[in-house]
């Protein structure tokens, strides 16, 4: 399974945790009030909201705090000001890095992200360096548990899907990233739950890592989706299975 793959398998386990201490909140308040600011707070005519606020309430999300956020992006609240900023760098064993932050101090998190990096192994990249690696991509993700494949197959492509995909416990829909609002509404309307949908940056080629580098990479992945600024991490690895068990 390609890393962006793996690794999605290992946050969305890792999210149930984050929610307890509120990482998970945290970073879908600062998407909702950035979707707001830049494109409109009627989810109706921002797709980027909608998605924002869908998984929002997926993840039990206050409908109080949801408003809050949104008025803050409008301006109707007074709130921090974030900026989008995207890192690239390498990580062990010549792997791609693709690094989306909110940040309301670009320095200060330029700064805390070069040190975790090198500290295990790898190194900021110039602007350009590994993005052109990275296609966006429409991926919606389901459990496999009760599912019929044929009834979800073809109520994807139907939607304009692309593939439909069965791997290690569950289903990958892959589509035009235009496509990610339109597909989620069919297939939650044909009664399947979703588990996570959102525009990814996916890598056509992949790099495998094995032993000491790989676990490095296991390192900084873990370390920057701890950070409070990032917001997703997107590589290009490879990883065996024995290693990523450990886990």
């Amino acid at each position: 399974m390609s890393g962006h793959s793996k690794w999605a398998t290992i946050r969305r386990k890792k999210e149930k945790l984050d929610a307890a201490r509120g990482k998970v909140f945290s970073s879908l308040i600062k998407e909702i009030t950035i979707a707001a600011r830049t494109g409109g707070g009627d989810p109706n005519g921002n797709p980027r909201l909608r998605t924002a606020i869908d998984s929002a309430k997926a993840a039990n999300m206050p409908a109080s705090n949801i408003d809050r956020a949104i008025k803050k992006g409008t301006g109707e609240l007074p709130g921090v000001s974030y900026e989008e900023v995207v890192y690239e760098a390498y990580g062990p064993g010549g792997t791609a890095l693709l690094i989306e932050t909110y940040t309301d101090n670009r320095n200060r998190t330029t700064g805390e992200l070069r040190h975790m990096i090198s500290k295990h192994g790898g190194n900021m990249a110039e602007a350009g360096s590994v993005g052109w690696m990275f296609s966006r991509q429409a991926l919606i993700t389901i459990l496999d548990e009760g599912v019929d494949e044929d009834e979800l197959m073809m109520a994807a492509l139907e939607a304009g899907a692309d593939d439909v995909k069965h791997e290690d416990g569950e289903f990958e829909i892959n589509a035009a990233p235009e496509k990610l609002d339109e597909i989620r509404q069919t297939i939650e309307n044909a009664g399947f739950k979703i588990e996570q949908a959102e525009v990814a940056k996916v890598s056509q080629t992949e790099v495998m890592v094995e032993g000491t580098q790989a676990r490095q990479l296991l390192r900084i992945m873990e370390a920057l989706e701890d950070h409070d600024d990032v917001q997703k991490v997107w590589s290009n690895f490879d990883i065996p299975e024995s290693i990523l068990e450990e886990e």
